[in-house]
Protein backbone atom coordinates (compact mmCIF):
# COMPACT_ATOMS: atom_id res chain seq x y z
CA UNK A 1 0.00 0.00 0.00
CA UNK A 2 1.78 3.37 -1.03
CA UNK A 3 -0.01 6.81 -0.10
CA UNK A 4 1.20 10.10 -1.19
CA UNK A 5 -0.08 13.27 1.14
CA UNK A 6 0.44 16.82 -0.65
CA UNK A 7 0.53 19.76 1.84
CA UNK A 8 1.59 23.49 1.30
CA UNK A 9 -1.19 24.94 -0.80
CA UNK A 10 -2.99 27.72 0.13
CA UNK A 11 -3.96 31.56 -1.42
CA UNK A 12 -1.41 33.91 -1.89
CA UNK A 13 -0.91 37.21 -3.64
CA UNK A 14 0.94 37.93 -7.30
CA UNK A 15 4.71 37.41 -7.27
CA UNK A 16 4.56 35.30 -3.73
CA UNK A 17 5.88 32.12 -3.27
CA UNK A 18 4.72 28.87 -1.88
CA UNK A 19 6.30 25.48 -0.92
CA UNK A 20 4.64 22.01 -1.67
CA UNK A 21 5.41 18.70 -0.42
CA UNK A 22 4.21 15.38 -1.33
CA UNK A 23 5.56 12.50 0.83
CA UNK A 24 5.11 9.00 -0.08
CA UNK A 25 4.73 6.36 2.28
CA UNK A 26 4.20 2.42 2.33
CA UNK A 27 6.20 -0.65 1.10
CA UNK A 28 8.29 1.22 -1.91
CA UNK A 29 10.97 -0.39 -3.29
CA UNK A 30 12.57 2.05 -4.69
CA UNK A 31 11.13 5.82 -6.73
CA UNK A 32 12.24 5.44 -10.16
CA UNK A 33 10.63 9.61 -11.06
CA UNK A 34 8.43 11.98 -8.85
CA UNK A 35 6.54 14.80 -10.44
CA UNK A 36 4.09 17.55 -10.35
CA UNK A 37 1.06 18.04 -12.23
CA UNK A 38 -1.66 20.76 -12.42
CA UNK A 39 -5.20 21.30 -13.26
CA UNK A 40 -7.34 23.96 -13.77
CA UNK A 41 -11.55 23.70 -14.15
CA UNK A 42 -12.16 23.36 -17.97
CA UNK A 43 -8.23 22.32 -18.64
CA UNK A 44 -5.96 18.93 -19.19
CA UNK A 45 -3.87 18.01 -16.28
CA UNK A 46 -0.41 19.09 -17.33
CA UNK A 47 2.46 18.23 -16.10
CA UNK A 48 4.41 21.02 -14.12
CA UNK A 49 7.63 19.77 -13.44
CA UNK A 50 9.58 15.91 -12.49
CA UNK A 51 12.40 14.32 -11.12
CA UNK A 52 13.92 10.75 -12.21
CA UNK A 53 16.27 8.89 -8.71
CA UNK A 54 19.46 10.45 -10.94
CA UNK A 55 18.20 13.62 -10.48
CA UNK A 56 17.24 15.15 -14.28
CA UNK A 57 15.07 17.79 -13.80
CA UNK A 58 12.48 18.94 -16.35
CA UNK A 59 10.22 21.59 -16.41
CA UNK A 60 7.05 23.12 -18.27
CA UNK A 61 8.08 26.09 -20.53
CA UNK A 62 5.70 28.01 -18.22
CA UNK A 63 6.85 27.60 -14.70
CA UNK A 64 11.10 27.42 -16.07
CA UNK A 65 13.46 30.22 -13.55
CA UNK A 66 10.47 30.36 -11.09
CA UNK A 67 9.52 26.63 -10.29
CA UNK A 68 12.19 24.32 -8.67
CA UNK A 69 11.34 20.69 -7.72
CA UNK A 70 13.62 19.14 -5.40
CA UNK A 71 13.85 15.81 -3.46
CA UNK A 72 14.48 14.36 -0.21
CA UNK A 73 15.55 10.31 -0.90
CA UNK A 74 15.55 9.51 3.31
CA UNK A 75 11.90 10.90 3.30
CA UNK A 76 10.45 9.80 0.29
CA UNK A 77 9.52 13.24 -0.40
CA UNK A 78 9.36 15.40 -3.32
CA UNK A 79 9.02 19.31 -2.83
CA UNK A 80 7.94 22.31 -5.89
CA UNK A 81 9.27 25.63 -4.71
CA UNK A 82 7.20 28.01 -6.54
CA UNK A 83 8.71 31.51 -7.12
CA UNK A 84 7.06 34.67 -8.46
CA UNK A 85 3.48 32.77 -8.85
CA UNK A 86 0.74 34.59 -11.26
CA UNK A 87 -2.64 34.05 -11.39
CA UNK A 88 -2.27 31.65 -14.01
CA UNK A 89 -0.70 29.39 -11.59
CA UNK A 90 -4.07 28.93 -10.14
CA UNK A 91 -4.75 25.45 -9.99
CA UNK A 92 -5.13 21.89 -8.10
CA UNK A 93 -1.46 20.55 -8.11
CA UNK A 94 -0.87 16.88 -8.03
CA UNK A 95 1.76 14.96 -6.75
CA UNK A 96 2.89 11.88 -8.70
CA UNK A 97 5.06 8.71 -8.25
CA UNK A 98 6.59 6.26 -10.48
CA UNK A 99 7.45 3.32 -7.59
CA UNK A 100 9.27 0.11 -7.86
CA UNK A 101 7.07 -1.78 -5.14
CA UNK A 102 8.53 -5.33 -6.18
CA UNK A 103 11.27 -7.06 -8.38
CA UNK A 104 10.32 -6.36 -11.62
CA UNK A 105 7.04 -3.93 -11.67
CA UNK A 106 6.95 -0.50 -11.49
CA UNK A 107 3.23 1.41 -10.40
CA UNK A 108 2.12 5.20 -10.75
CA UNK A 109 0.17 6.80 -8.28
CA UNK A 110 -1.55 9.68 -7.53
CA UNK A 111 -1.89 11.94 -4.66
CA UNK A 112 -5.41 14.18 -3.70
CA UNK A 113 -3.88 17.59 -4.63
CA UNK A 114 -4.15 20.82 -3.37
CA UNK A 115 -4.88 23.91 -3.56
CA UNK A 116 -3.14 26.58 -5.08
CA UNK A 117 -4.63 30.16 -5.28
CA UNK A 118 -2.55 33.03 -6.31
CA UNK A 119 -5.12 36.44 -6.61
CA UNK A 120 -4.79 39.96 -4.95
Amino acid sequence: QVQLVESGGGLVQPGGSLRLSCAASGSIFSIYAMAWYRQTPGKQRELVAAITRGGTTNYADSVKGRFTISRDNAKNTVYLQMNSLKPEDTAVYYCNGVFRIDSDSYNNYWGQGTQVTVSS
